[in-house]
């Protein structure tokens, strides 16, 4: 689904769904890192949105490949600056990789990303568990309201339906595999080859057992909480280190694979030029799955080192996509039967004030009409003429506008007009 860039002009008064986002289409890596959020960050962050801002109702999903916020609020340009003010960077650096979804097209890409179509990696799986952490982060906040909930909801069955009912994962690379696919270009037999790890996190485990397969000379995890790397390198048997020892060790490794949640570097360009010269120069591979990136920029114009980051390995992963060209057709089938449904309920949720006052309305015209019958009654009056002037009373007060509207409306609007009364009362054409 082609995304137009974001405009700040005014949406109207009212409230309505909308996202506002960038991703690996729309921003390079050093863009997107710019506008990350940690996991630890998500609830808070819809906290201060809602508390700063005219929003009502929030999400903020941040992956390696996407900053997105959806939304219940009114006006778009006060979350786009509430997001530059967080982030402390000015609306012109950001605003040409933006853009916004308004109501339809926002419930058709919240469905299609749940699913895994707007995902690098087409039909991944990971993306569903983001996307419910962060639903579930914005709930223990307050961020969700009737809307988003809903939505929701619709989402995750949807996710659910297409991946049971398609094979949009079946053929999938995965940037685990490009990742083991790429160090074996650049270095030859992985059997031969020292792995590092850096991270302990799901990605980081899923990469690790696709080296693992191919049995490494050596792996080790580097992990900020060494328990939690101590637990997986018990999995892999492998080796562990601290973070603090990648000074002094990184030159054991022929691979180095990144993703933590660091919001900055953790391997720099002083740190590789030292390394590869206790390696005599030879190759060091890097490949960089976190945003923010681990690794500086700068170290891909050293010799002798290969450094790739999340934007290199999508490349790789699009190889098999007509593979999946079937499966896609299928999950937007699923997918635009969902949307039918949920603008359906929005639609009906839209009316609902309005059935409230023209209930509020009828109820206080058949209560006067009630009080009246009741006086009548009291002073004697026969029961069968109140009941009958209680039913005209009634039927005439209901109809009073309704046909005076009628009677005044524009030969224009007589039609239409009609129409809406036939369908409304169920009248018959004859």
């Amino acid at each position: 689904m082609p995304i137009q860039p974001i405009s700040l002009t005014s949406l109207g008064p009212d409230s309505q769904l909308f996202a506002i986002g960038l991703n690996h289409e729309t921003a390079p890596v050093a863009v997107r890192e710019r506008l990350a959020f940690s996991n630890e960050n998500l609830g808070p962050a819809v906290q201060n949105l809602l508390s700063s801002s005219d929003v009502s109702e929030a999400v903020i999903l941040s992956t390696c490949n996407r900053t997105e916020i959806y939304c219940y609020a009114k006006q778009p340009h006060e979350i786009v600056q509430w997001l530059c003010q967080h982030h402390q960077l000015d609306v012109s650096d950001i605003q040409k990789y933006l853009y916004l979804l308004q109501p339809d097209a926002m419930i058709h890409h919240v469905f299609r990303v749940a699913a895994g179509l707007e995902s690098m990696v087409l039909g991944e799986t990971q993306i569903l568990g983001q996307l419910k952490y962060a639903v579930q982060s914005a709930q223990r906040v307050g961020g969700l309201g009737a809307h988003l909930n809903k939505l929701f909801q619709y989402t995750f069955s949807v996710a659910k339906q297409v991946r049971t009912e398609t094979g949009i994962g079946e053929h999938s690379v995965s940037m685990a595999a490009a990742a083991l696919k790429l160090s074996e270009q650049i270095l030859g037999d992985t059997s031969k080859q020292s792995i590092l790890f850096v991270g302990a996190g799901e990605m980081i485990e899923l990469v690790s057992t696709y080296f693992q397969a191919k049995h490494p000379k050596k792996m080790t995890i580097a992990n900020r909480s060494l328990e939690r790397g101590q637990e997986l390198a018990h999995q892999l048997g492998a080796e562990t280190c601290t973070l603090s020892d990648l000074t002094d060790r990184l030159h054991d490794f022929d691979v180095i694979v990144t993703c933590t949640a660091s919001l900055l570097p953790l391997i720099g360009k002083g740190m590789v030029e030292k390394a590869l010269k206790q390696r005599r120069n030879s190759p060091l591979v890097f490949v960089d799955l976190a945003v923010p990136r681990d690794v500086e920029p700068e170290v891909r114009d050293l010799a002798n080192a290969y450094l790739y980051t999340v934007d290199d390995l999508g490349r790789i992963t699009q190889e098999n996509k007509h593979h999946r060209e079937a499966a896609v057709d299928e999950a937007e089938q699923i997918i635009n039967q969902a949307v039918d449904e949920f603008i359906t309920w929005l639609q009906s949720r839209a009316l609902v004030p309005t059935i409230k006052r023209l209930r509020e309305h009828t109820e206080q015209i058949r209560r006067k009409e009630l009080e009246k019958a009741r006086r009548s009654l009291m002073q004697g009056r026969d029961p069968h003429q109140v009941i009958e002037e209680l039913s005209q009373g009634l039927n005439n007060k209901y109809l009073h506008h309704p046909l005076s509207y009628l009677r005044t409306a524009t030969t224009r609007e007589h039609d239409q007009l009609t129409q809406l009364i036939h369908q409304l009362f169920n009248l018959s054409k004859e």
